[in-house]
């Protein structure tokens, strides 16, 4: 007890040390630019339509100032964030909407007038409960029919998925909605990636092949700090489709933006960290590739703080066949250590086998069906156990050197159907835990010969 104790003391002081550092930095920084008139030239609006097999589905997820003067209260203060739909099913299909798939842990009209009516006379109780009986978005979609409504979620900031999925006799709909909720408080909100963007006309058309060549003897093995004077994390992955495309994609598979370093988002982060608690949303920090920090981070945090997979993107300065390409840094954090080599005297520790966060970022995008094609490309330069790469904080990782390429798909395609390239053997990243001698006695198998080449 005294151990742990003395421990919780030890982090309360490095983290108190840690917000001083910030708070320090911060104050010397000029005022973050309000952003209301210059939207990311992203077309991810909190109101949009999608049609499919006869049916078009209208979406809008109202700002907390419209929720409050609609629902007469606060609904995000609950946790709670209502998504209004318009499904128009002028198919000859009855169909059931699945509110499961928009959200799990959906609220019923019940709950939320319970959970927000703790202060209320009975009469007004019952008043709100009705309202919200009647704002609900009807489950049963007949044939030729239109219905209106609200599904009570609950309340995510930065960005959100939307999955409507509509389920019928022999025959399914399902429509997929990224949705970006401006803040002011996330990092995308603040990048320069709106005027690149805007410009992507104006670069380079890469074929595949010559997209090949360039992430192979072209673009550095890694990320490095603002004055490129040393190596950071490998950038071990290319995304390539569309903005949309890639946040909708990104935001099926779970993951989730992050909120700019501000001395808000610091002291929420610092009592998660001392609470020992999530914080989902938290900042991220900046690592540096194309001479510039990442434009855009999302993570996957866990119950922790001190847990998360989390990635950087950069928009590379090509395109491939006319699509967008983000270059990209994935690894997973498993702790916090104090070091002098960070300003704020801390940071998060990697996982040494940066491989698998990569492989885990495949995964998600192939579970959430977002998957064209893929395929591995030397780049980042091999790195094993015996003799491990570090980054900037002096983290260890080794790596089997690929860089891994993902197209994106619009449609939904079944992982079993998304097609390997081939361009090169990527190493089955639990093997790479394995010391080369045992490897050999493996033989070269099609998931062991990537490990055993030069």
């Amino acid at each position: 007890m005294k151990d742990d104790l003395a421990h919780k003391e030890r982090v309360r002081f490095f983290i108190h040390i840690t917000f001083i550092f910030f708070v320090s930095a911060c104050a010397n920084q000029p005022a973050m630019e309000l952003i209301e008139d210059k939207p990311l030239p992203i077309n991810l609006t909190r109101n949009q339509q999608q049609s499919q097999d006869d049916v078009t589905v209208h979406l809008a997820i109202p700002t907390a100032i419209q929720t409050e003067v609609y629902f007469n209260t606060q609904l995000d203060k609950f946790n709670i964030q209502p998504i209004w739909l318009k499904i128009e099913n002028m198919s000859n299909v009855d169909y059931w909407l699945l509110p499961y798939a928009i959200d799990q842990s959906y609220y019923t009209a019940d709950e939320v007038a319970f959970i927000t009516s703790k202060h209320l006379e009975k009469h007004e109780f019952e008043q709100r409960r009705k309202f919200l009986r009647n704002n609900a978005m009807p489950f049963f979609q007949k044939a030729n029919s239109t219905n209106e409504g609200y599904i009570y979620t609950t309340h995510k900031r930065g960005g959100r998925f939307v999955d409507v999925h509509l389920t019928g006799h022999n025959q399914a709909t399902r429509l997929r909605f990224a949705v970006l909720l401006p803040t002011q408080r996330f990092d995308y909100e603040y990048s320069d990636l709106r005027e690149r963007y805007s410009k992507l006309d104006q670069l380079p058309n890469f074929t595949a092949e010559e997209m090949r060549t360039y992430l192979r003897e072209t673009l550095p093995c890694c990320t490095s700090n603002d004055s490129g004077s040393g190596e950071g994390d490998p950038i071990n992955f290319i995304l390539i489709g569309s903005g949309e495309l890639a946040v909708s994609a990104l935001s099926a598979s779970g993951w989730q933006f992050t909120e700019t370093v501000t001395i808000d988002s610091i002291r929420r982060m610092i009592g998660a960290a001392i609470e020992e608690k999530s914080f989902p949303s938290a900042p991220i920090s900046a690592l540096y590739a194309l001479g510039r920090k990442q434009d855009v981070a999302l993570q996957r945090g866990r119950s922790s703080i001190n847990q998360r997979n989390h990635m950087r993107l950069w928009l590379a300065p090509f395109r491939c066949e006319d699509k967008p390409v983000w270059l990209g840094q994935i690894s997973r954090d498993i702790g916090v250590k104090l070091t002098t080599k960070s300003k704020t005297l801390t940071t998060h520790i990697i996982d040494s086998n940066v491989d698998e966060a990569r492989e885990y970022l495949l995964h998600s995008l192939l579970h959430s069906e977002s998957v064209e094609k893929f395929s591995f490309v030397k780049g980042v330069g091999r790195a094993t156990q015996d003799k491990p790469k570090r980054n900037l904080t002096d983290d260890p990782y080794i790596t089997d050197g690929m860089r891994m390429i993902v197209w994106l798909s619009s449609k939904p395609i079944p992982p079993h159907h998304a097609k390997n390239l081939g361009w090169n053997a990527s190493a089955d990243p639990t093997l790479e835990l394995i010391n080369q001698s045992k490897l050999e006695n493996l033989g070269e198998t099609s998931l062991v010969k990537p490990l055993l080449e030069p």
